[in-house]
């Protein structure tokens, strides 16, 4: 751990005595011609110079070292957007700052890949790294409608145990080990409808970063993967608008200027359920639910040069009320704000403060069901101060303080209506350093540590240091070698029945202080190649190890044992994505080789998301004038299962009192068999979608046509305990989405 934070520290003094002094640096900005949205991952080329950067999710780029008081021609290009070449001068030792706006052609895009670059980065450090834009976002994969938390399930390394979830579990992790972050703000329970979607509305989107292993310093709090949000800031040159209509939701997104800024507004709603009894084996449930989402931002330089303060927040709910008072019900909701500075000067640095609060209740009212009455709360109230300085030779520093305060409350009755309690509380105050190395084209470095000050664990055998390092090695101009490693901690878990086929709800606690918090190690080794510019092909391996999983403890006889006993975890595999892109095909091929397992007691058994074989391919065509078309097919191996052996009948007395011949106290009860040893059918299945723009004088219509699961696969999702009847996923499904732009 001391040698790391040696070398971290080495390479920053080498960076500050290696510096140009007849240069100086350029700072751009990129947007959209028409709404003035930063345009992320965008290009800046200096073609004199043969050297260039990309924009950040911010949408600024900065290109440092560049020879002082000359004219050169700067490219900037988009896919999608014209290009545009401009004359760029720099000043000695100073920062010049451009902002450049690029026109939309109207060109469809690729999804879910990387864009294609005039530049790139050889030395760029992003294994296992995942960027989407607002453009892609609009030909993913769709269900019913548009959801980012489907459409990532087509991604190697990241398995789903079905058609009904939309939740996702990457390399091995389980789904509580996912970070979801809007605008910086996380969020504790992003699913609709017993969690059949997922409550991020796809148009709010500006670009997501979803990290599938090895995130770098600035990210903390779990084990498995991060997806960072970055949610549009509105239309800064006029007022629009969008509504939506689909089987399922209503939705409405209002834009447009304020003084010195911009807003946007979004909201959906459900209006029927009839589609879910497609998700659901015909079976007809009142899901009812709502999101909403507010953004401003205000940036004047007369009040203060190169801020730009933004507001935000989020807030959605769920309510599923039967009228049987032998159901029980469930409701829950989100309560997001969050309030950010952005700051850039007259040197390379920005620097961010931020404020958040984050709000989850949850509730089970089971009536006169069988169902526990369950209440659960989550209040996290946040800050966040992060640095990033750019050296001339293209040197990264990053810093940053953060500090949590968590508090969480989690009330249960057992089987006898016996009530438990559990409450607690804590603050995180962690410090991250990073430096990346990035002078040299032929090698990249990220290296970093998170420091945890203070735990939300009262366990003293807490992890302290967190580094983490990922490397870049370009062996030729087209292949480069890549790997990462790094170890991550978590404090916070769920309340989960792996045997439930449909997690409803999953309280959130903070672990225990009779249990170490959960650390993970990631190793990641991967190879990318750019042969030709509509040809890649990127291969990575990776191995996770888990250890102080909190795990619910199924042996629990007395009231003074433990609820919860630390289990382990490990997951490795093999990742092979391969991308031909020749305008206007886009063909996309992963396969991912996985295997996972849980330890507990010292018994091994695999999770129910151990998908050993998974492989999805990716077709799509834009005609032109509007017209654009796609397929997606999907196959998976069987999923694990806990086979049904037999039964037989056992005696329940639950009433002494009764008469004989009003009471039989014989009820059929279900042996199984050895968990998840059993094996399911493999899955496979065909969705094709179609799409067509049509643009009248005052208004622009868009008409999306999807199938699921085109020639009905019969795929197998589980067999009924009670009864062994096996029960199927999404049969045929077709589905429509209509959408009005003013």
């Amino acid at each position: 751990m001391n040698k790391a934070l040696q070398l971290f520290f080495i390479l920053f003094f080498i960076s500050l005595l290696t510096h140009a002094q007849e240069t100086g640096t350029l700072r751009g900005f990129v947007t959209d011609s028409l709404t003035s949205e930063a345009l992320v991952y965008a290009n800046a080329y200096i073609k004199e110079l043969n050297k260039g950067a990309n924009t950040d999710a911010r949408g600024y780029f900065l290109i440092p070292s560049i020879p002082a008081n000359k004219t050169f021609q700067l490219i900037v290009s988009y896919v999608g957007y014209k290009s545009k070449t401009i004359l760029i001068r720099v000043s000695k030792e100073k920062v010049v700052q451009y902002n450049i706006s690029l026109q939309s052609e109207g060109i469809q895009l690729n999804t879910i890949t990387q864009i294609g670059e005039r530049y790139k980065e050889k030395n760029e450090t992003n294994i296992s790294v995942q960027r989407i834009t607002a453009r892609e976002i609009e030909l993913m994969p769709k269900g019913v409608e548009t959801d980012v938390f489907r459409s990532i399930k087509y991604l190697a390394g990241v398995q789903s145990t079905g058609d009904v979830s939309a939740k996702y579990y990457v390399r091995g992790g389980a789904s509580n080990q996912n970070l979801v972050l809007i605008d910086g703000v996380t969020i504790y329970n992003p699913f609709h409808a017993l969690g059949l979607f997922s409550v991020v509305d796809p148009d709010m989107i500006n670009n997501i970063e979803f990290f599938k292993g090895g995130f770098s310093a600035e990210y903390g709090g779990r084990l498995s993967s991060v997806m960072s949000i970055i949610t549009k800031d509105g239309n800064k040159n006029r007022l629009s608008g969008k509504a939506t209509a689909s089987f399922l939701t209503g939705k409405i997104l209002l834009e447009g200027p304020i003084p010195n800024g911009s807003f946007i507004l979004t909201s959906r709603k459900s209006y029927s359920s009839e589609v879910i009894k497609k998700f659901l084996n015909e079976q007809t449930i009142p899901i009812d639910f709502y999101d909403f989402s507010f953004k401003a931002n205000y940036s004047d330089n007369d009040f203060l040069q190169g801020a730009k303060f933004s507001i935000n927040g989020f807030f959605s709910g769920d309510n599923i009320k039967h009228a049987d008072p032998r159901i029980e019900d469930y409701k829950w909701n989100n309560n997001v704000f969050g309030f950010k500075w952005f700051q850039v000067g007259d040197s390379p640095l920005f620097y961010e403060l931020g404020l958040s609060a984050s709000r989850f209740n949850g509730e089970v009212d089971p009536k006169i069901s069988n169902s526990r009455k369950t209440q659960n709360s989550v209040e996290d109230l946040g800050i966040q101060m992060n640095f990033t300085y750019m050296f001339d030779n293209k040197d990264e520093i990053g810093v940053g303080f953060h500090i949590k305060q968590i508090k969480t409350n989690l009330f249960i009755e057992n089987d006898r209506s016996i009530p438990t309690d559990l409450g607690s509380s804590g603050a995180n105050i962690s410090l991250y350093l990073k430096y990346r190395l990035m002078q040299f084209d032929f090698i990249g470095l990220d290296l970093g540590t998170r420091i945890n000050l203070a735990s939300l664990s009262k366990n003293e055998n807490r992890t302290i240091l967190e580094p983490r390092a990922s490397l870049t090695l370009r062996i030729l101009s087209t292949i480069a070698i890549k790997g990462a490693v790094g170890i991550y901690q978590q404090e916070l878990t769920t309340i989960s029945d792996e045997n439930e086929v449909i997690n409803i709800f999953e309280p959130w606690i903070i672990s225990p202080d009779y249990l170490k918090p959960a650390v993970s190690k990631h190793f990641i080794l991967g190879l990318e190649t750019n042969f030709f510019e509509t040809f890649n092909f990127n291969v990575e391996g990776y191995y996770k190890k888990v250890d102080n999983l909190p795990l619910i403890n199924d042996k629990k006889i007395l009231p003074e044992e433990n609820d919860f006993i630390a289990g382990k975890g490990e997951s490795y595999g093999l990742e092979i994505f391969t991308r031909i892109n020749p305008d206007p095909i886009n063909f996309t091929a992963s396969y991912t080789n996985a295997f996972a397992y849980k330890e507990i007691d010292g018994k091994l058994y695999y999770p129910r998301y151990d998908i050993r074989h998974s492989l999805n391919l990716g077709l799509e065509i834009d005609f032109g004038k509007g017209w654009t078309t796609s397929l997606a097919w999907i196959y998976n191996s069987g999923l694990p299962f806990t086979q049904i052996i037999g039964y037989y009948d056992k005696y329940y007395f639950d009433n002494f009192f009764a008469p004989w011949f009003q009471f039989d106290p014989r009820r059929p009860f279900t042996i199984i068999g050895t968990q998840n040893l059993g094996r399911l059918p493999d899955y496979h299945r065909l969705d094709f979608s179609l799409s067509k723009k049509i643009n009248f004088d005052w208004f622009n219509m868009k008409l999306d046509f999807s199938i699921i699961n085109v020639y009905n696969r019969k795929n197998i999702f589980y067999f009924k305990r009670e009864t062994g009847e096996r029960v199927n996923m999404l049969p045929f499904l077709p589905t429509a989405t209509v959408r009005i732009e003013l």
